[in-house]
This record gives structure tokens, C-alpha cells and sequence, in this order.
């Protein structure tokens, strides 16, 4: 009797299919961008392992999904102190093996801050932004990351993963754009500039 389950490989190409939906509707804000999107692009493409499978770099290069938490009645975005990285950073974690980046995000958002995710306006369940990150300190590797857009009234975070985080703030965007690159992920700059430039899109498209 033939089997209806799919082969494992027709579930990896399932992934590799969708993740390159998802790559491929970002549009880049700029060159840094567009380079990083062609480089997941041939990543995925090329038949690497995507997922990662044990702590901390294995493989070298693997799938993250980051989340931006906004207050847009306050205009501030929820950054965290994340304690192996050193630096404030979006919340988010590795989206697990065969796991679809936005239900990674549903995930990762109970986990570390306690609240539902609920998808911004702006992006819906789509991610905002992509980056190619070689990262820092034990068991450096690279991590393409997807930066999804969520919405949250800043009173109902109430707690957060003390495993993971020293700290949580509430940033403004000129707050944000205020701090120094080297306390930040090194692309949050950037983000919060294509963020302006999607709000300001929407309002007048609205």
C-alpha cells in the first residue's frame, strides 16, 4: 500500500517553498537589505540546513523571528536586554524545525513576554524586514532573521523571560534612533527607519 504521508524531503521542500514566499514578498529599504534578502534567497535555495538543532551554532547559519512590539496610542516600541547577546534587542527567538517563522513569533511571544501576539496593522502575519547577522560572543554564527511588526498596549506587558532578559524598555523612535548603534542590534536603525517609512505609507494610503 502506498503511504499518504509526504517523505521527510517533501516537508523540508514544503518549508524551503514557503519560506521563500515569505523572503520573497519583503521589499528592501535599502541596498544593505536587498543584499541580505539575495543572500537567504540562496541560502534556501541551496539546500542548507535552515533550522538550527543544538545550541549555540549548529548549524552555522540558521532561522530566526524577531518581533517588534509596538504601543502605537504611545509610539513606543518594546526593546529587551537580552543577556547573551549584550545589547538591546527586539524580542524573538530560533524558529524550530519545520516550524513556520509567524507561528514561531505566537510562540516566542507567550514564551518571553506572556501576552498573544497579535499582527500589526501595517504587516498583518508578514514579516517587515530581513537581516543576515554574524553574531557575537560563544559559539558566534549567523542568523537570518525575520522582523515581524506586532501590537500591544504597553500596560499588558507585565513580565518577561528573566532567563533571557536583564530589562525591557519602551523606546520611542527618535529614542531609539538616539542610542548608540553599539548598545542595539546593528540593524536597529535601520528597522526603525523603514518602520517610519511603512507608517507613513499607510496613513496616507489610508
Amino acid at each position: 500500500m502506498t503511504s499518504t504521508h509526504p517523505r521527510s524531503n517533501d516537508h523540508e521542500d514544503a518549508a524551503r517553498s514557503r519560506l521563500l514566499q515569505v523572503v520573497g514578498a519583503i521589499t528592501p529599504w535599502d541596498d544593505v537589505e536587498r543584499t541580505h534578502l539575495e543572500t537567504a534567497t540562496r541560502w534556501i535555495t541551496g539546500g542548507a540546513p535552515l533550522y538550527r538543532v543544538r545550541k549555540p551554532d549548529v548549524p552555522p547559519m540558521h532561522l530566526v523571528s524577531y518581533f517588534v512590539v509596538r504601543d502605537h496610542a504611545r509610539g513606543r516600541q518594546l526593546l529587551v536586554a537580552h543577556r547573551k547577546a549584550g545589547l538591546w534587542l527586539p524580542a524573538g527567538g530560533h524558529v524550530e524545525p519545520g516550524e513556520d517563522p509567524w507561528v514561531a513569533v505566537v510562540r516566542e511571544c507567550r514564551e518571553e513576554l506572556d501576552i498573544e501576539a497579535t499582527a500589526s496593522s501595517i504587516t498583518g502575519e508578514h514579516p517587515l524586514f530581513l537581516t543576515v547577522t554574524e553574531t557575537r560572543g560563544q559559539g558566534p554564527h549567523t542568523d537570518v532573521s525575520l522582523w515581524y511588526l506586532l501590537d500591544a498596549d504597553a500596560d499588558s506587558v507585565t513580565s518577561y523571560d528573566q532567563r533571557e532578559f536583564d530589562a525591557i524598555r519602551w523606546l520611542s523612535d527618535e529614542q531609539v534612533l538616539a542610542e548608540p548603534v553599539a548598545s542595539l542590534d546593528p540593524h536597529m536603525h535601520r528597522f526603525t527607519h523603514k518602520l517610519r517609512d511603512a507608517r507613513t505609507a499607510t496613513n496616507v494610503s489610508g
